[in-house]
């Protein structure tokens, strides 16, 4: 299947060029690229060498090879002769994936920067986090990690082959708002995004077919492949209660986590161990409430209070077997957009907006005063001020909590999220939903 271009692969080629670099580590949930974006890159070295840690040691014993210590010339001599590929300084890509099954080549890592430091060398893993607790402070300050998540938006559009509307889209302010054609023409490609989601693999398929029946199938494949992984986390947390949590989270989005609500046997921890993994393996992605009396967002922090966001909108419909076709004709283009479906996209986009290396946390804001219901969906830092972000359901929509955020917290305008054109009211500034990740600045 034909590679499709990821933002993430121009920030690679910068790494590759650049004199004084150190190891890459991708971190991500399964599936999301991050090997084919390195297969990608390998296409600019003479030589690559892909070292599977767990797939290839059954066959290579590679492992070994590892654990036999963190000379990192020897290891590189004893790869290069099983993989009969020259392992050399600036002309071999050493890409080694799936490390977190092999905690020696974690720790090997540091020594590539220290020792062989003019070898470029890529490490990635899917189930990366859970081995990392077990090496708190490995790395620091010379390993650099670069966050994947599925396709945003604006790589799904250059995808589809309009690269020329999204370049027109980066330009657009509430200021200068798109024409008409193209903003309906925005509104359909995302229709069609919001249903089959960001995974590499339906996204392909989508382009080269565009048949939303052969993308739900490999959806369904890829959420059974979610839920096998679940046996991998078996010594954690019980399997059949992490299906349950994972359930529970995809039904309360867009409004805050129950733990009551999650499970009808297990206990407050025992569900938290749950959706403390989910996090870990990348699956979800908190939002939590924040007071927002001044920067850092994170200074003023209720984990009590917390949204979980699934990392991807496909994965979502799927789980709720939304019927695809009934979804897409122009009567319910803007159904689509009503509720959580619409919440988690905004969220899921600004996640992924910030540069690869600069992962971002998720804010949203609650008036702690009895008896009142307003909430704001999202808070974004732009300079010095912080933005109240809220997502509304069609065109319309009372805006009663962002107005009463501004006036509490002192702060110059809001930003309104809609299927509307960019546009400003008073002091709200609108971006279409299409356009959320341009919110962050």
């Amino acid at each position: 299947m034909k590679y499709l271009h990821r933002n993430i692969d121009d920030e690679l080629l910068r790494w590759k060029n650049t004199e004084h670099r150190k190891v890459i580590l991708l971190r991500g949930a399964r599936q999301v690229g991050k090997s084919s974006a390195v297969r990608e890159l390998g296409k600019n070295f003479d030589y690559f060498v892909e070292i599977n840690l767990e797939r290839d040691d059954k066959e290579k014993g590679v492992k070994a090879i590892f654990e036999k210590g963190l000379d990192v010339k020897r290891i590189c001599n004893d790869l290069a002769k099983i993989y009969d590929t020259p392992i050399e300084p600036n002309r071999t890509l050493l890409f080694i994936d799936e490390i977190q099954d092999c905690i020696p080549a974690i720790s090997a890592l540091r020594y590539f920067y220290e020792d062989y430091p003019e070898l470029h060398v890529i490490a990635a893993g899917s189930l990366l986090e859970f081995a990392l607790e077990k090496l708190p402070s490995f790395g620091v300050g010379r390993i650099r990690s670069l966050h994947m998540y599925p396709f945003s938006y604006d790589e799904f559009i250059r995808a589809t082959g309009a690269a020329m509307l999204a370049g027109e889209l980066k330009n657009c302010l509430p200021e200068k708002p798109l024409s008409d054609a193209l903003h309906h023409k925005c509104k359909r490609l995302l229709i069609d995004f919001l249903l089959i989601g960001g995974m590499p693999e339906v996204v392909a398929k989508y382009v080269e077919t565009n048949s939303f029946l052969e993308c739900e199938a490999i959806l369904e494949d890829i959420t059974q492949t979610f839920y096998s992984d679940f046996a991998k986390y078996k010594h954690r947390a019980n399997v059949s209660l992490l299906q349950e949590v994972f359930g529970a989270i995809i039904e309360q989005t867009g409004g805050k986590f129950t733990y009551s609500k999650a499970s009808k046997t297990a206990n407050h921890l025992q569900i938290k161990e749950c959706v403390d993994l989910l996090e870990m393996a990348g699956l979800i992605y908190p939002v939590t409430h924040t007071s927002a009396n001044g920067l850092p967002l994170s200074a003023g922090t209720n984990r009590k209070y917390r949204k979980y966001l699934i990392f991807d909108t496909g994965i979502y419909q799927r789980f709720l077997r939304l019927n695809l076709s009934a979804l897409l004709d122009d009567e319910k283009l803007v159904q689509i957009n009503r509720g959580a479906l619409a919440e988690l996209f905004a969220g899921l986009e600004i996640k992924k907006a910030p540069p690869a290396n600069s992962p971002l946390s998720l804010y949203y804001w609650v008036r702690e005063k009895m008896d009142s219901n307003a909430e704001v969906d999202y808070l974004v830092q732009q300079n010095e001020n912080i933005i109240p972000v809220e997502v509304k359901a069609n065109t319309k929509g009372s805006m009663q909590s962002m107005f009463q955020f501004l006036k509490e917290k002192n702060q110059p305008y809001g930003i309104r999220v809609s299927m509307e054109n960019f546009g400003i009211y008073q002091n709200i500034k609108v971006f279409p939903l299409y356009a959320v990740s341009q919110i962050i600045s």
